[in-house]
This record gives structure tokens, sequence and C-alpha cells, in this order.
């Protein structure tokens, strides 16, 4: 379960209660809709916490959007708003429980960019050992955090260890599983300080395998 951070538990708690404050307007017997002014104030605000908490790529996100979109002519029928209110919901409980793999994955990526960005600099300087130490750090608590996501136990476990119960459940495939295996040699080299054994095309290869393991589970 991933720790929410208080800010954004308190930020749909607020926007709850902004939504239930919506005030519903009747034309007539069968005619109830939202007021469109207190709606969309609303609603602007609830889309971008749902985009930061789980992504645009989330179920949430593409149903509040796909539910938004369809209203015509700014009218809110009651039915419409009934609707996409829950899924906001929806999107607070996940919230409420820290259900949040999206934003962990997403926040992830973002940080452990930035060490590939570094040993991307480190390796362009020629410091290829330095470069190495950054990547295979990067690249291990990536694999441990990809191996969890996925109901994986490694904490504690060496990165031949997190390697090998990735394989075994068939978490890396292809190339990417081939090029694997070589890595927990390079890591052990550049995190015991036996940096004489480390190459400049070590350091590119993790880089390159990390850059793209990054992208292809982390954003």
């Amino acid at each position: 379960m991933t720790q929410v951070p208080e800010q954004l538990v308190l930020r749909f708690q607020s926007l709850d209660a902004q939504r239930k404050s919506i005030c519903l307007l009747s034309d007539g017997e069968d005619s109830i809709h939202a007021d469109p002014e207190e709606f969309y104030a609303w609603v602007s605000s609830a889309m971008h916490a749902i985009q930061a908490a789980f992504g645009r790529d989330s179920a949430h996100y593409q149903s509040f959007q796909a539910e938004i979109s369809a209203i015509q002519n700014n009218y809110i029928w009651e039915r419409k708003f009934r609707a996409i209110s829950g899924i906001f919901s929806g999107a607070k409980a996940d919230v409420d429980g820290g259900h949040l793999f999206d934003l962990e994955r997403s926040v992830t990526g973002e940080i452990f960019g930035d060490f590939v960005s570094a040993a991307k600099a480190a390796l362009d300087e020629g410091n290829h050992t330095v470069a190495a130490v950054l990547a295979c750090a990067a690249l291990e608590d990536a694999l441990k955090r990809y191996a969890q996501a996925n109901g994986l136990r490694v904490d504690g476990e060496t990165m031949d260890s997190v390697v090998n119960a990735l394989k075994s459940k068939g978490l890396v495939s292809g190339a990417q599983k081939s090029l694997l295996t070589t890595m927990p040699k390079i890591r052990n080299f550049a995190m015991h300080a036996d940096w004489t054994k480390i190459t400049p095309q070590d350091a590119g290869s993790v880089i390159g395998f990390v850059e793209q393991f990054l992208l292809s589970n982390f954003n």
C-alpha cells in the first residue's frame, strides 16, 4: 500500500465537501440539474486532483473525463452529475485506502530519471565509474519496486535474487531478460569499488537498460 501524502488526502476531502454542497436545481418534476457555475468550479479542481493522484492513463481519470466530455450545452442533468460524483467517490476511496500505484510509479520514475540523467552526464565527462554507480543504484531500487508492485517479497534480497524472482514470474522476457542477466555482475563491481573491472561500455549498457526499464514500467 502506498503512503499517501496527507495534503492529497485533505485535498480530496475538501473536494468531496465541495461536491456535496453543489445545488441541484429543478425546472419541473422531471428536470433536475446541477448548478453549472458551482459544478464547473468543482469539476475542474476534481479532475486536476484525480490526474495528480492517478495519472491521465488511469481508469479514474479516463472515466471522469469521458463523462464530462459527454455533457451537452453545459446542462448537467442529475443522472450525469451522480455518475461523475460516483467516479470521484471511487477515486477518493482509493486515495483514502492508499491505493495510488500510478502515483508511486510516476514519482519513482521521476526520481530515477534524475539518477539516469546524472549518470549520463558523468559518462559524457569521462567518469564512467561514477556513471556505473549511479545507474546501478537506480536499477537495483527500480527492480525491487517493480517486483514489490507485482506481489513479490524482495526486501533485503540481493539484485541476483530479485532478477531471478522477476524471471520466474515472467515479469521480464525477451531481450530485456537476456540483458538483465548481466546487470548484477556490473552492479557488484560498482558497489564493491571494484572499478578496474568496469568499462565505459558497461556503464553505458546499464544506463541504456535502466532508462528503457523506467520508460516501460514507471511511466
